[in-house]
């Protein structure tokens, strides 16, 4: 049985003859004729009944007309999914925080270029908040967010924990508390802080780390990536998750460094999020699977 053979019985229903479904389907009557014999053979019923002035739905045909509608639709709705998913899977959208971008999300989305070389991925930085309403409403379908250990996650997302790290300062080389083995909040005190901007976990943790006596923040941005530069051009010091310097291309240039907090037991995660669903385009499970084994690999790192 072919989908035509049902799409011609349901013109000529339609259209109540044989002639006039031939003319709008741009087949020779013996042609649509012949198609419909096949079907009334395969099937066991008489789907038209002939006579020598045209051919007519039989009695036995209409009753099998939901049935045959039915199936239409159904192949109608695949065909439209397909091409949904097809077009859904050209882009895929990854919010994120600006978390382990050097040792998990280039490597990650390198990983998956190479099998997927006409998918465009596009990242976007953005606080924590904007990236689940992103997630909820379709614009993201992915999100790679920080929390501290503890932290609830949104119970209508897949949260899966990528990276666990440890609260550290950043400092330019050349900071005098880059000279210690481990920086207490007091000595923090001593320089310029960057801070992270309100909707970032790592200003909720600076507050909490420095509640007692805070120090005056001399700047406030968005993101770690523009906090490592803004170290490295000498601006003060900033509290990140050492997954977000380690590794990272500044780091590796001698340009900025970092130093543990001292007596700190704090953990920060990097999770994946997505939203719950059955489904979703093939390229969005496999950039999913490409950031798990990408902090597979970096957690069996000796």
């Amino acid at each position: 049985m072919r989908t035509e053979q049902l799409e011609y019985i349901e013109a000529v229903t339609r259209l109540g003859s044989l002639r006039r479904a031939a003319g709008e389907l741009h087949l020779s009557q013996p042609a649509l004729s012949e198609t419909v014999r096949n079907l009334e053979r395969e099937l066991g019923v008489s789907l038209l009944d002939r006579h020598r002035s045209g051919a007519k739905v039989s009695d036995e045909g209409r009753e099998l007309l939901p049935h045959i509608i039915g199936v239409l639709e159904s192949v109608d709705r695949l065909r439209r999914a397909a091409h949904d998913q097809h077009q859904s899977s050209r882009v895929v959208r990854v919010g994120t925080v600006n978390a382990a971008t050097a040792p998990l999300l280039v490597p990650a989305v390198r990983a998956f270029r190479e099998t997927h070389p006409a998918t465009q991925v596009e990242m976007v930085g953005s606080q924590q908040d904007d990236i689940h309403r992103g997630l909820r409403e379709g614009r993201f379908d992915l999100g790679l967010v920080n929390y501290l250990d503890g932290d609830d996650t949104p119970p209508d997302f897949d949260t899966t924990e990528l990276l666990r790290g440890r609260p550290v300062v950043c400092l330019h080389p050349d900071s005098p508390l880059a000279r210690l083995g481990a920086v207490s909040p007091a000595d923090l005190e001593t320089e310029p802080f960057i801070a992270m901007r309100a909707g970032y976990v790592m200003h909720r943790y600076a507050h909490r780390l420095l509640g007692g006596s805070p120090p005056s923040f001399a700047y406030s941005t968005d993101g770690a990536e523009l906090g490592k530069l803004m170290v490295a051009e000498g601006l003060g010091a900033a509290l990140l998750p050492d997954f977000s310097v380690v590794g990272d291309p500044l780091e590796r240039a001698g340009m900025i460094t970092h130093r543990p907090l001292t007596d700190e037991t704090t953990r920060v995660l990097v999770v994946l999020q997505r939203r719950r669903s059955d489904s979703f385009p093939r390229a969005v499970r496999e950039l999913y699977a490409a950031f798990v084994n990408r902090a597979t690999e970096l957690r069996e790192r000796p």
